[in-house]
């Protein structure tokens, strides 16, 4: 393969770190330099202005209640950019925390409605004395693949217009627990709720990515 490059943007990588999910960006890097491509790392965190015509791939990760507050009081600030960065196909992977921040609002732990940027369809409710907690597993049928992972969420994630999911669930209890969807698809923006961290039980999904972003910044050449 040729000299290929990608450049990645950790969207507030100094506060979005929890359950080990920065272990996404590790795998990212590895399946990259397996397939002979330079990925390079940016965090762009608050009170720094995020341009889309920077970057290949976003990864936007979870945190702690105190943090993911913190980041959505900064996130407007980003919208226009980030909305352009998704419309024009850009690839991005979002957990947890990031997955719901892209919606229109998720609820918070004292029931209070956190609002997020709208750039996908969905909007996250709150259990009352409940988490999803265990081994999950989904199978996405457009790609014939299947996912496994870890989930420990509060939230409820019900799914809008355009939005497909990551997949049906086989095991665990997905966005909501009850409509067996799991996670989001939204033109080239993955979302989920899985841990583990994701990517790193899943190298097919982290080649996905890659891959897809390399035929979006390189149109004219042929990738597999």
């Amino acid at each position: 393969m040729a000299n290929y490059e990608l450049h990645l943007c950790h969207l507030y990588g100094n506060l979005l770190n929890t359950y080990g999910d920065n272990g996404n960006l590790l795998m990212l890097q590895y399946v990259a330099k397996k397939m002979g491509i330079t990925l390079t790392t940016e965090i762009v965190s608050i009170h720094q202005k995020f341009k889309a015509d920077d970057f290949d791939l976003i990864f936007f990760g979870g945190g702690q209640d105190f943090e993911q507050v913190i980041v959505a009081e900064d996130l407007p600030t980003k919208k226009e950019e980030l909305t352009r960065y998704i419309e024009n196909d850009g690839v991005m992977l979002a957990i947890c925390g990031g997955y719901q921040l892209l919606g229109h609002y998720y609820i918070g732990a004292h029931g209070e409605q956190i609002k997020g940027i709208g750039a996908l369809d969905h909007y996250t409710l709150s259990q009352e004395n409940n988490r999803f907690i265990g081994d999950t597993e989904i199978y996405n049928e457009e790609f014939d693949e299947t996912y496994y992972g870890f989930e420990n969420h509060n939230g409820m994630t019900f799914l809008g217009k355009g939005e497909k999911p990551l997949g049906k669930v086989i095991q665990g209890k997905g966005n909501n627990g009850q409509d067996q969807t799991e996670g989001v698809i939204y033109k080239n923006v993955f979302g989920s709720y899985f841990h583990g961290p994701i990517l790193a039980r899943n190298e097919i999904l982290a080649k996905r990515l890659i891959l897809t972003a390399l035929k979006k910044k390189y149109p004219n050449e042929q990738f597999e």
